[in-house]
């Protein structure tokens, strides 16, 4: 059994960080992806032993219209929901390229809200997990599509579920990926749903725990502490 513990983005400085946690999951690729010799400094300041996960290009996932498009202030008007189109899998070229140089071994597709489960979204999700090189392990969080449907996809496309385990389960993979999102991002998991999540997580063989509410950094150490209890 493995249970790798870490927060979606770096809430504290990377030494720090590095220090606390083996894995990160890398946000900045998501809203754009930063220059090579970039990640190569974070692969040197973390050291070999560390593991970065990486969330995918919004550009592959998300539309024009997303607000995290101006976030990142991308100047790109086509893209997202895995539509066959050049903008598309250049995305996937960048996020190949510095998940590459971070030695990852898994990358994560967060679908939004607005990807709704249509004949189209379906086409268009097999067409491109079908298209792309197969150098990780390929992870997907959806939102809003049946269980049913998840699991024929993930089955096909030989993808893991990336789910949050306090709204549902994960129904396929090789690993278990759960991101944590505290309910409302603002919210501080206590020490019974800690524990609780601790004897869900121990039934898997392979298992990452990442947290994502504004109390990261703190609940995470909280909840490794309680694992070496266990």
């Amino acid at each position: 059994m493995m249970i790798k513990v870490g927060c979606c983005g770096f809430p504290v400085a990377m030494q720090k960080y590095v220090r606390t946690f083996s894995v990160v999951e890398v946000q900045k690729t998501f809203y754009r992806p930063p220059e090579p010799e970039t990640a190569e400094r974070w692969r040197t300041i973390s050291g070999m032993e560390f593991e970065f996960t990486v969330k995918a290009f919004q550009v592959i996932t998300h539309p024009p219209s997303s607000p995290t498009y101006r976030k990142a202030k991308l100047d790109i008007n086509d893209g997202g929901f895995f539509r066959p189109i050049k903008a598309v899998f250049d995305a996937w070229d960048k996020t190949r390229e510095i998940a590459k140089i971070l030695n990852a071994k898994i990358v994560v597709f967060q679908t939004p809200k607005s990807f709704a489960e249509s004949d189209e979204n379906r086409r268009n999700i097999k067409e491109f997990f079908n298209s792309i090189e197969r150098d990780f392990i390929l992870c997907w969080e959806p939102r809003g599509w049946n269980e049913e449907s998840i699991r024929e996809i993930c089955e096909k496309l030989d993808l893991v579920h990336v789910v949050d385990p306090f709204i549902g389960k994960s129904v396929y993979g090789q690993i278990r990926y759960f991101r944590l999102h505290g309910f409302n991002y603002r919210h501080k998991y206590s020490d019974g749903e800690l524990e609780w999540l601790a004897e869900e997580v121990r039934k898997f063989r392979e298992c990452y725990v990442m947290f994502n509410n504004v109390h990261m950094f703190d609940d995470a150490q909280r909840f490794q502490e309680l694992l070496k209890l266990l």
